[in-house]
């Protein structure tokens, strides 16, 4: 009798394992806890605090609200010529045949459209003024904007300024979304940031990446250069558009990338929102840039020119000309000085030289380091104003 009842008990278990095993594999939300039971994992995630608006957000959330504050602040930009323009009725496009400007308005397969140009634009504040670069819009008849929410207007360009390849734009329409400018001095390589712009036309787009290098110049693409680089996917299109950090914050105007097949290789280029803001408050209040000028023509102090000429200094910039009648040349420097320091501030490069000039007023005085042989000096100057792009030296 116990033998019977134990075969029975043994089977019974048998086919209940097995009917467990066949639920579990087929319908295991039949397994699933009964309502009001919530698992202990699921209460651990559920009872933390949820990010502030704009904040990042960690793990698989990605940064959806960091996009959901920038986003509505990139418009589409249209750059249209009319067919006099192309015709020869004004000057060509000194960026014609440059090739990062031809990057941004040709796709590679056929020559480069003159009618019709597409970029990107950032919203700055309410009362409609927009950023972007100057190569969008350049010699443009017409300038269409398109907003993320269906709006479009008419542009009227405030002014621009090639040397940063920057731009400003007015649009007149009601409850516009407006950009918070982050803070670019605490950005650091490794922070993560989103690329927003209108990538060949597709429509808005957002990418994301790290900060792959700060502070980068001298790679000929403006006249004055402090790119941030980052890997997030920047390509034809894109230009002119918003690179903003994990709160939405915008911290670079989009500008170029570097490539040999036409597409994204990781390496794109930013303007720093701190300079963007600058010239954009220049360009509303006055209409122009203006900057500080010496009349000097510098170029990159080399290691050879140091040991030929047996310099005390390592770092500085070589002088290779002297305007006569210009501000440098009456305080009498002379070809083959090499500047060391423009008032307190040390130079050891032309990029460095030029963005410390151009921030001098002009008409101010300032004092600039040189050494001349073996002999360091002080050349006290009355700074003057540097001549816009296509005007002659004074």
């Amino acid at each position: 009798m116990l033998r019977r009842t134990w075969l029975i008990f043994s089977q019974a278990t048998t086919v209940a394992v097995a009917a467990l095993f066949v639920v579990n594999t087929l319908k295991p939300q039949w397994l699933q806890h009964a309502p009001g039971q919530v698992a202990p994992e699921v209460v651990a995630i559920a009872s933390a605090t949820p990010p502030a608006p704009g904040a990042s957000v960690p793990g698989g959330a990605g940064y959806s609200a960091a996009a959901r504050v920038a986003a509505p602040t990139v418009a589409s930009v249209v750059a249209r010529k009319s067919a006099a323009t192309r015709q020869g009725g004004r000057q060509p496009n000194p960026h014609g045949e440059d090739p990062w400007f031809r990057f941004f308005f040709r796709d590679g397969q056929g020559p480069m459209p003159q009618q019709k140009g597409l970029g990107s634009a950032v919203i700055v504040s309410s009362a409609g003024y927009l950023l972007t670069n100057n190569h969008v819009i350049d010699d443009a008849d017409d300038i269409e904007v398109q907003l993320p929410d269906g709006r479009q207007a008419q542009a009227r360009l405030v002014g621009a300024d090639p040397e940063t390849d920057l731009a400003v734009l007015k649009i007149d329409l009601p409850r516009l979304p407006a950009i918070t400018f982050g803070a670019t001095e605490a950005l650091q390589v490794g922070d993560v940031v989103l690329a927003i712009g209108n990538p060949f036309g597709v429509g808005q787009t957002v990418t994301s990446g790290i900060v792959s290098a700060l502070g980068r110049n001298q790679l000929g693409i403006n006249t004055f250069e402090n790119f941030i680089q980052t890997d997030a996917a920047i390509n034809p299109g894109n230009s002119g558009g918003a690179l903003v950090d994990t709160r939405g914050q915008l911290v670079g105007i989009n500008t170029a990338i570097f490539s040999r097949s036409g597409g994204n290789l990781g390496i794109g280029f930013a303007i720093p929102s701190d300079t963007a803001r600058q010239v954009m408050e220049s360009l509303i209040r006055d209409g122009q840039v203006t900057r500080g000028w010496i009349g000097v023509e510098p170029q990159n102090l080399t290691p050879e020119f140091v040991q030929s000429f047996n310099l005390p200094v390592r770092e500085g910039v070589l002088i290779s000309g002297v305007l006569q009648n210009g501000p440098a040349g009456k305080a009498g420097m002379k070809p083959g000085d090499v500047v060391t320091k423009v008032g307190e501030r040390p130079v050891a490069n032309t990029a460095q030289l030029l963005g410390a000039v151009a921030a001098l007023k002009p008409r101010s005085d300032a004092v600039i380091g040189v050494q001349r042989g073996n002999q360091a000096l002080e050349l006290k100057l009355t700074v003057g104003q540097r001549p816009r792009p296509g005007q002659r030296e004074p």
